[in-house]
């Protein structure tokens, strides 16, 4: 069964549990050689922007020791200014989509990525790895380059060329590869390397909102609102593209059932994985991930999720996301990568 519920996360939580408290840098500094291997000292650590969708409770419990940030991102509905995860926006933002008030998003400033990678190093740290949203689609990575250039003190800086949980995808391969105790550049090639593997396909109802903010063409949603096509679209290479077109909704949410279901199946053999994103349709949301389930039996559970508010503020109402990526652990044999931790495995798909 789908989890609708963002707390019940078990694949990731239950592959970290294992070694959270282990890897705490001062924690292991402190400790005497015998209590823990050398192998698992975390040197690097992990910061993001909410249009990773990844979920509130497993953020937290690696906030704790400053091995992940989440830097928020701006929502303006009108003149009002909001925070993605600081302020509860999601009925705001539904209900100014309604009437048609406007609704924009900004990029987070350099100086709260600034101050994110002070205390990363003020926690014991050596590195960071910020890990952001694509830069075709917001300006976020540009203000955590300006951010990385002031301070004297090593970060990767990661254009995920992607959105939602297929950034937070990448972000939880990074968090896995630096509790391998991987260097910063390691923990980059690594999170590069999953980021490639994973693929964005959508439906919206319509395309006016992805219009609005600059997302995709005039002409492009002209043609979908006069010839009631329902377009499915993709992201590729950080922009969001059109991908097929079709005559009616249900018609459009069975072809990209079909689309995902053909991506799942040509996966590494126990590697796929999937998450499903909604605003304002959570039933329908329910429902698809249901159908992938049963499509991809034997796979980790597919993942429901509100989609993060700047990424809602572009889709609108009704948007239907699925994510297909690949299991975030680091593996024998990946490149730049050492041996995974010994932890517990995903449940494997067909």
């Amino acid at each position: 069964m789908p989890h609708r519920d963002p707390a019940g996360w078990p694949w990731l939580k239950e592959r970290l549990s294992g070694f959270r408290q282990a890897t705490r840098p001062f924690a292991v500094r402190g400790a005497a050689p015998e209590a823990v291997p050398a192998a698992v000292v975390v040197r690097t650590a992990v910061v993001t922007d909410s249009a990773a969708a990844l979920p509130s409770d497993w953020v937290r419990g690696l906030a704790v020791d400053g091995r992940l940030t989440v830097i928020p991102m701006p929502v303006m509905v009108g003149t009002d200014i909001y925070g993605e995860g600081e302020d509860d926006i999601a009925d705001t933002i539904a209900v100014a989509l309604a009437s048609g008030k406007p609704v924009k998003t900004s990029r987070p400033s350099p100086g709260q990525f600034e101050q994110a990678y002070r205390a990363a190093q003020r926690h014991g740290y050596e590195s960071v790895v910020s890990v952001h949203i694509s830069g075709e689609l917001s300006g976020t990575a540009d203000s955590a380059r300006l951010a990385a250039a002031r301070v004297d003190f090593p970060v990767e800086v990661v254009d995920s060329r992607t959105v939602g949980m297929a950034q937070g995808m990448g972000v939880q391969a990074a968090v896995a590869a630096a509790a391998d105790g991987r260097t910063a550049a390691d923990v980059r090639d690594f999170t590069e390397q999953r980021l490639a593997r994973t693929k964005v396909y959508f439906y919206v109802p319509s395309l006016e909102q992805l219009r609005r903010g600059g997302r995709i063409g005039a002409a492009a949603s002209l043609w979908g609102t006069m010839l009631s096509i329902k377009p499915i679209l993709a992201v590729e290479d950080g922009k969001v593209v059109p991908l097929e077109k079709v005559r009616s909704a249900a018609k459009a949410i069975a072809r990209l059932k079909e689309i995902v279901v053909a991506d799942a199946a040509a996966r590494p053999e126990g590697q796929a994985r999937l998450a499903v994103h909604h605003f304002g349709n959570p039933a329908e949301a329910e429902q698809l991930a249901a159908q992938l389930a049963d499509a991809v039996p034997g796979c980790a559970p597919v993942q429901i999720s509100a989609l993060p508010a700047v990424l809602a503020a572009h889709a609108g109402l009704g948007v239907l996301a699925v994510i297909v990526g690949e299991d975030s652990a680091p593996l024998p044999g990946d490149a730049g990568v050492g041996n995974a931790p010994a932890v517990p495995e995903t449940p494997a798909c067909p």
